[in-house]
């Protein structure tokens, strides 16, 4: 899993509460277990104007022009800023694999669903939930200013406003430590690699009739 330190981006605002994991990637595209490959259908239905299907090129599809990521003066965005509840519905970590492959490294809102919010953070994107009149704030100053920025650290958790001004923000201990140093869950369990061997060996010795 990538490392996460310091995240500066283009915020890419998605002006709607209660999203859910089957707006973020569609129910067809669960076929694949693969982290990978998710980003081109990220909000298939509300950023094409055709049906999207598995399998199928993304290039030549029919753009939605009015939807955020098809705008010129968000592109290349890694920050998203939602609404409340987002990620809400299915617990699909295939959600929040489409937001990663796509490129999105944080996202801020005034809360989220609680299985998204534990899975970003298990797939190296920093989710991040902020007061609503924050929220509100960072809306306004994103649409009003082109190709705005933020800065976001996450170990001194402060995120650095285009202006200067801070704003700090909590994040769980144990999720801080697995984000800064890249560990999902098959890492935290390799870490042990030589307890697992030693437990293995010595289960072998005890009960050698398992391992026949």
């Amino acid at each position: 899993m990538q490392k996460f330190t310091v995240e500066q981006g283009v915020v890419i605002p998605l002006d709607r509460p209660n999203v859910d994991t089957d707006a973020i990637i569609p129910k067809q595209f669960l076929k694949s277990i693969h982290r990978s490959g998710f980003g081109p259908n990220l909000f298939d239905e509300w950023r094409y104007l055709d049906l999207g299907e598995p399998g199928k090129s993304c290039d030549g599809r029919p753009l939605n022009p009015d939807f955020v990521l098809n705008q010129q003066r968000y592109q290349g965005g890694t920050i998203l800023l939602a609404r409340e509840n987002f990620g809400c519905g299915s617990s699909r970590e295939h959600a929040v694999w489409a937001l990663d492959d796509f490129g999105i490294r944080v996202i801020i809102a005034s809360s989220f669903a609680d299985i998204f919010f534990t899975n970003t953070s298990k797939n190296g994107v920093l989710a991040i939930q902020l007061n609503e009149k924050i929220v509100d704030t960072l809306f306004d100053k994103v649409q009003s200013t082109p190709g705005y920025q933020l800065t976001v650290d996450l170990s001194e958790q402060i995120i650095t406003l285009d202006n200067g001004d801070t704003v700090n923000f909590e994040v769980d201990p144990f999720k801080k430590h697995c984000l800064l140093n890249g560990l999902d869950d098959i890492d935290l369990t390799l870490q042990h690699a030589d307890d697992i061997e030693a437990y293995e060996q010595q289960r072998k010795k005890q009960a050698p009739w398992l391992f026949s």
